[in-house]
């Protein structure tokens, strides 16, 4: 399985970026995709999961109903729409796959990841 992450980039407060993941190999025996963010010097956080048919979504509470995960299976791609951004969004995020849900929220949960697209938000 291979993940290439895309769309991050500099924007200021309160602005919005989608970002997305394009997946390929051996994705129909993974699961679920999900985002995580590492900021300098912190650990790789949670952001947001989404099961293979799309029917459950997960978020971290500092990021619920500001931002959106779907999926287009068709397109083996996963995008995470980020509205409202704030200064502390501010991370390399990461997508990831896993083989199960059962600890969506745990990143030693997920076995392949990409290679990280940064988000920088300005006040």
């Amino acid at each position: 399985v291979q993940l290439q992450a895309s769309g991050g980039g500099l924007v200021q407060a309160g602005d919005s970026l989608r970002l997305s993941c394009a997946a390929s190999g051996r994705t129909s025996s993974r699961y679920i995709m999900g985002w995580f963010r590492q900021a300098p010097g912190k650990e790789r956080d949670f952001v947001a999961a989404i099961t293979r048919s799309g029917g459950s979504t997960y978020y971290a509470d500092s990021v619920r109903s500001r931002f959106t995960i779907s999926r287009d299976n068709a397109k083996n791609t996963v995008y995470l729409q980020m509205n409202s951004l704030k200064p502390e969004d501010t991370a390399v995020y990461y997508c990831a796959v896993a083989p199960y849900s059962g600890y969506y929220y745990l990143a030693s949960s997920y076995d392949y990841w990409g290679q990280g697209t940064q988000v920088t938000v300005s006040s």
